[in-house]
This record gives C-alpha cells, structure tokens and sequence, in this order.
C-alpha cells in the first residue's frame, strides 16, 4: 500500500515529445489540423505529445517541413538525416531557409543580353528505402509510404509539388514503364492524388498485396480501368475488385543517370 510519502513520480516524456508539442501550440493548430498537415491521424499526434509512439522517419521530415529553421534540423536529425548530407543536396540551404522549408534560390538565365534573377522556393522531400516494381515483379509490401526508413533528401521547385507533405520519392525496379522510366531511376510521388477519375491515363503507384507497390499508367477502356504497362512486352492488369488493387498516388516527375 502506498503512503502519501510514496507516491509515484510521473515518468517524464521524451524530449521529442516536448518538442512537438511545443511546435503545435506555437503553430496554433488542433491536433486534428496539425495531424491533417503532416499526413497522419489526430490520434498519432496524441501518442508523440505523450511519448508514447515515437513519429516516424518521414513525419519527422515533414515536421522539419512545418517548423522552419533553426528547429528542422532538430527534427530531421530525428529521421537520421545528418545537417551535411542536406547541405549537399540544398546548397546554402542553412543561409536561405524560410517557414515551410522553402528556399529562395537567385537563379541567373542563361543567354545572350543582360541576366536578370529569378527567386524561386525549393522543397526538401524524403527519398525513402521503398521500391515500386514495374509489371510482372514485385515491390516493396507496404502500402504506407510515409512510414518507410529515409534514404536520404531530394531538392525540388515548390511548383513540381503540389502537396509538399504528401510527396515523396522512390525507386523503380523493372523496364515496364520505359523507355519514360526505367530501371533504377527516382520517381516523385503524391499520394494526395488518389482518385481515379483525375488520374485516368496518369502514371500512378498502384498497390496489391501479393504484388506490393508497382509503377503503371492508370486507362479506363469503356466500362473497364486497367493497369497498362507502357512497354507492350508486359501484361496489362484489369482492376476487376478480385486482386484488390489500389491506387495510392500519383507519380508527378521522375529522375535519372545520363547513359
């Protein structure tokens, strides 16, 4: 039995804890709106406020989104992302970041006459350990892209990114899509962008659970979507409700090696 004497000491919360707190009192936002803006649930908010659940990799990229410097790199060190790893893929970017993470970068055009600048905001967004196969191979099995461990960061125009905290990006496994993409190459995604209407003849990110995550081209034939790959050596997929596939974002640019 327990005296007054005795009584428990309330166990403290992580530090993280605290400072997401902190970040969502000085944003004034419920934790329904704070959740809303960082792609997850009010209830996931309230279990990093009280330390239960500590945020994952991705969220705590995005809250480094919300809070601006000096406090991102607090949180993006949280994701294990070390300050000169970001410093090497946004240049100046401890010198020009601004609230929402945006960089305002002078960009001189190139050509004859006098050059004039241009301001434009750049984004940082997680390049994350997933891979999506092309047809006929099978991708990473989560259909949560914002849980998965971050590889490292990719610098973007705002204006590539309509929704900053729901893009993300990740590799391709496989030549199905080519010669637009091909294997190895980073894709950017949204998945904000999930209604089928809008996306019809869009590249998208489709989801099975046999298949996992699996880089396509969204067409509707009449009556019937499928999923169509756009090298014809590959088998299309008609979203029939048997296999359960899902659409889970829309692939809005992708990058790259030179041959």
């Amino acid at each position: 039995m327990r005296t007054a004497g005795n009584k428990t000491k309330p166990q403290e919360k992580p530090d993280w804890a605290n400072t997401i707190s902190e970040l969502r009192r000085k944003l004034n936002l419920s934790q329904t709106t704070f959740g809303r803006r960082l792609h997850s649930s009010a209830m996931a908010i309230s279990r990093w406020e009280r330390g239960a659940q500590e945020p994952p990799a991705g969220s705590y990229i995005q809250l480094g989104n919300l809070a601006g410097d000096p406090l991102c790199w607090y949180f993006w060190g949280r994701a294990g992302l070390r300050s000169e790893e970001l410093m090497r893929v946004m240049p100046r970017l401890r010198e020009r970041l601004v609230r929402g993470n945006s960089v305002r970068v002078e960009m001189a055009h190139a050509g004859g006459g006098e050059r004039k600048a241009k301001a434009t905001q750049l984004v940082a967004i997680p390049l994350l350990q997933m891979t999506a196969a092309s047809h006929g191979g099978k991708g990473d099995s989560s259909s949560v892209l914002h849980d998965a461990p971050v590889e490292s960061m990719i610098a973007a125009p705002t204006d590539w990114c309509p929704n900053p905290s729901a893009t993300t990006c990740l590799r391709v496994h496989g030549n199905s899509t080519a010669p637009l993409i091909l294997d190895g190459y980073i894709i950017a995604v949204d998945s904000e962008q999930t209604e089928h209407a809008a996306l019809e003849g869009k590249i998208v990110i489709a989801w099975q659970k046999e298949m996992g995550l699996t880089v396509t081209r969204l067409q509707r034939f009449g009556q019937e979507e499928v999923l169509q790959p756009e090298n014809r050596d590959y088998e299309t997929v008609l979203l029939d409700g048997k296999q359960q596939w899902k659409i889970l974002a829309k692939v809005l640019w992708w990058i790259g090696k030179a041959p």
